[in-house]
């Protein structure tokens, strides 16, 4: 089954209206400290095998990369797990910031 893609904008309509999500963002801490959104979760790719057992396997979760080929492999691997509602960022963190927020950091 492939897993959902949510443009940036949706993303962010759909948080400013209170939607609940957990964004987990898969990129290294490196990337993370140039930027990221708000209330993320920072669990490195490399790292999301032996520690997902740090999600909630009810929540909706976002994955996050910085153009959207990370996370979809998490996406993927988390779905193996078990994990259900599932999205990838579409255009990752990059997009995030031409589409929603141009103050945002760019790397």
């Amino acid at each position: 089954m492939a897993i959902e893609r949510i443009a940036p904008r949706e993303l962010a309509r759909r948080i400013a209206v209170g939607e609940p999500f957990v964004l987990l963002d898969v990129r290294e801490p490196a990337e993370c400290s140039v930027c990221q959104l708000a209330g993320s979760i920072n669990i490195p790719l490399g790292e999301l095998g032996r520690r997902h057992g740090e999600l909630d396997r009810s929540a909706r979760i976002v994955c996050i990369c910085h153009h959207g080929v990370r996370s979809s492999h998490a996406a993927s691997a988390l779905e193996r797990l078990g994990f259900e509602y599932l999205l990838n960022l579409a255009g990752g963190i990059d997009r995030w910031a031409t589409d929603v927020d141009p103050q945002m950091s760019r790397y």
